[in-house]
């Protein structure tokens, strides 16, 4: 049988259109490596977010797709990897461990333990990008999530499914704020991951301390991206945490997750685009920064299964200025903002929320009908004490009914300020606030306050034990409980003794 040049060509052309060699492409080389980044060179069928292995134990994860090459992130800064390794696609992308075998544990942003207690019980291995939950499959956020700090729970509610974010300067209690809050979940049913980015290893060490010191961590899951570790642990970080917490929702579980925080997360993901050589642009972060978080926060919800993700972010900002890129991002994806005061927090208001500048677009919805009865007009009333304080400072004689308005302000601003580690429950928090709205706060001096309110409480849960139950079991006051509680004020008030301060 004779064949032509020509016919051999021809078959040579269809065989490799039809039966292409696919180990061929499942392999490349590395070209150039430095900074936890690498060129790779040959994985011409690779996708952008797979994940990759290297010949000498190391994986990666695919960032860019340029003409001849692509830029991989190593996952792994204690592995080397050396130019002209190989490298093979996995078809796969990154993944991390999720199961109730992680409650307890404290892991790296790769899945791995670094508590010391031995190998992860994972049930199973999710990706960490996942589809956001349409709005078919949400319900509207009707249940309070309490953290246990009154002036949170009783003027920015928090709910079930929402996004709070936690703003404030350097050391104005914004790590203390979530920390009460996980506290505060004790016996709930709700499930805490805490996801650390960027923080000092010893600051985690002692937050973990105080969860393990509290009960917290039999129902918490720390995700630790240390400094030291590879830019992309840093990135992965609020990523895995996100899964974790996915995963409680799903099974029909109320999770919270506080990412702490996502200024660190931005400024290490501006390292990765600067490493990519991508076009910097407002404060030299790239244009999709605001995708990062946003496709991160609107996981979070409540589920029509039952099921709710609530996520606090946590930013840091510089000179209480809330108006900066990152800030002024979230600030638009989250449903409100707790903000942190500099200020307030030197003159020793613990916690140092600002009530004008923190809101809960959720509102009402997520407070309990008795703690909402008896909060209606406490922030105008201290609205009204904030303008007549500074117009005081002048000098200006006021007449009586601004002084009252004064006086009762000084008294509102110490019945929030909060011991730390000490949360309230809402039974707690309603009696408290029960004082202030019918007035029996107005003739005790404001360095006893405190000490009234909480002794209040005390009176009540030991010597009216039923009133206090009935009020947790139905979340509501009536009317009839009101008058009982106002006789209970005044008998406890004739015992009362302002021998010391808290």
């Amino acid at each position: 049988m004779k064949t032509k040049n020509t016919d051999l060509v021809s078959l040579f052309e269809q065989a490799l259109t039809q039966k292409p060699n696919r180990a061929l492409d499942d392999i490349g080389i590395v070209l150039q490596v430095g900074d936890n980044i690498c060129h790779v060179s040959g994985l011409t069928d690779v996708v952008f977010g797979e994940e990759v292995a290297f010949e000498g134990g190391n994986r990666g994860i695919v960032f860019s797709l340029d003409e001849d090459f692509v830029s991989v992130f190593l996952v792994y800064g204690n592995i080397p990897v050396a130019e002209r390794e190989i490298v093979k696609r996995t078809g796969e992308v990154f993944k991390a461990p999720v199961g109730m075998g992680l409650l307890g544990r404290v892991i790296d942003a790769t899945g791995r333990p670094i508590d010391e207690r031995g190998d992860i019980d994972a049930q199973a291995y999710w990706p960490v990008e996942a589809t956001v939950p349409g709005v078919i499959a949400r319900a509207p956020i009707h249940e309070p999530l309490q953290t246990g700090v009154l002036v949170v729970d009783a003027l920015v509610p928090i709910g079930r499914g929402q996004r709070e974010l936690i703003i404030g300067n350097r050391n104005t209690g914004k790590t203390a704020l979530v920390l009460d809050t996980i506290i505060n979940q004790k016996g709930k049913n709700v499930f805490c991951v805490y996801v650390s980015v960027g923080q000092r290893q010893a600051s985690v060490a002692r937050f973990i301390q105080r969860l393990q010191q509290y009960g917290a961590m039999d129902y918490s899951v720390v995700v630790s991206a240390q400094p030291s570790d590879p830019v992309l642990n840093q990135y992965l970080a609020p990523y895995v945490g996100c899964t974790i917490a996915e995963y409680f929702r799903d099974q029909g579980h109320d999770a919270l997750i506080i990412y702490d925080d996502l200024s660190n997360h931005a400024v290490a993901y501006r390292e990765m685009s600067l490493l990519l050589r991508r076009s910097p642009g407002r404060e030299a972060f790239p244009g999709d920064i605001f995708y990062l978080h946003s496709r991160l926060l609107e996981r979070a919800g409540l589920m029509l299964n039952g099921g709710s993700l609530t996520a606090l972010p946590v930013v840091q900002i510089q000179s209480d200025d809330i108006t900066a890129y990152i800030p002024t991002n979230l600030i638009s994806i989250t449903d409100g903002q707790v903000f942190l005061d500099t200020k307030l927090f030197n003159r020793g208001v613990r916690p140092a929320v600002n009530v004008e500048l923190s809101v809960s677009r959720v509102g009402g919805a997520a407070q309990t009908s008795a703690i909402k009865k008896m909060t209606k007009s406490l922030r105008l009333e201290l609205a009204q004490y904030h303008e007549l304080q500074d117009f005081a400072q002048f000098g200006t004689e006021l007449d009586q009914i601004s002084q009252q308005k004064l006086a009762r302000g000084e008294r509102v601003v110490e019945l929030l300020k909060q011991s730390q580690h000490q949360p309230y429950s809402f039974v707690d928090e309603t009696l408290i606030l029960f004082l202030l709205k019918e007035d029996f706060l107005d003739d005790i001096e404001v360095q006893f306050v405190r000490l009234f309110a909480v002794q209040f409480v005390s009176y009540v849960t030991a010597l009216y034990k039923e009133l206090y139950d009935e009020i947790y079991s139905s979340k509501q006051v009536t009317d009839a409980q009101v008058d009982q509680l106002r006789a209970i004020a005044k008998e406890f008030a004739k015992v009362f003794v302002p021998n010391q301060k808290i």
